[in-house]
């Protein structure tokens, strides 16, 4: 299938690893031209070089626990290259624990790293889109948004506020020929992953890879997502081709999500 995608610009955040790095190579392989966004330069470099260089990446140093930077350097970088027609929000997610026990401070940081930086970078590109007459919006966020998940109380709480804000956003934007849609990651081979199963085998006494089993046998498909696997769903989202699919919420989780 010819995902129209050729000539594209798209930045995508959290790019130097995991979801966003999958999803950076799945893009550029079908011509789009990729703005990488992250804060270690090093790694940025290190990502750019491994993209297909058919066109002329680039990547912009920014730090997500600063939104007004943020800002700034997107603005000061459209200024002086180009728009985008694609922004992939994808950011790393709070550390877990109840909620209950969970500090105010945990939840301003969680709160400003995703849906206010989501925002600003929304507000920031959507103008070139509207000129263009495309956009794509594709947020990355939780099957918490179906379905809370045990001990990571922040996380579920934040996630949900960025559903709901795209949503609304998705309504508000769809005359202009913009979509909004999410994509909820269930369990994915990503450092992420690592984390949790570590903090899950400290607290139950368990080994790491018994609750790596435990948290594979409550997948129907009975393994975890490749992060290339989210990647071509977040693709497909992101091009001609899926320019009826607006506002939705797409959980790439192996049939774990027990609701419809």
């Amino acid at each position: 299938m010819d995902l129209q995608l050729n000539n594209k610009y798209a930045l995508v955040c959290g790019s130097t690893a995991g979801i966003g790095k999958a999803t950076a190579m799945a893009m550029a392989a079908e011509g789009v031209q990729i703005t990488l966004i992250a804060r270690n330069e090093d790694k940025l470099k290190a990502t750019l070089s491994e993209l297909p260089q058919q066109r002329n990446h680039d990547y912009i140093v920014a730090d997500f626990s600063n939104p007004m930077e943020l800002k700034s350097k997107v603005l000061d970088y459209i200024s002086n290259h180009h728009g985008f027609h694609i922004l992939v929000n994808n950011t790393g997610g709070p550390k877990g624990g109840p909620v209950f026990s969970a500090e105010i401070d945990e939840f301003e940081s969680a709160f400003t790293q995703h849906l206010k930086c989501n925002h600003i970078l929304a507000q920031t590109i959507v103008p070139f889109m509207k000129e263009e007459g495309y956009g794509r919006i594709v947020n990355v966020i939780s099957t918490s948004v179906k379905q809370p998940l045990d001990g990571l109380g922040v996380s579920n709480t934040i996630r949900g506020a960025v559903a709901n804000w795209s949503k609304t956003l998705a309504n508000e934007l769809g005359p202009y020929g913009i979509t909004v849609n999410n994509v909820l990651p269930g369990a994915t081979g990503t450092d992420r992953l690592a984390e949790i199963i570590k903090n899950k085998s400290a607290k139950s006494g368990k080994t790491e890879e018994e609750s790596t089993n435990a948290m594979k046998s409550a997948v129907p498909a009975n393994r975890f997502a490749k992060p290339e696997e989210l990647a071509a769903a977040i693709t497909f989202l992101a091009s001609e081709r899926a320019a009826y699919i607006n506002g939705i919420n797409l959980p790439v989780d192996g049939g774990r999500t027990k609701s419809l």
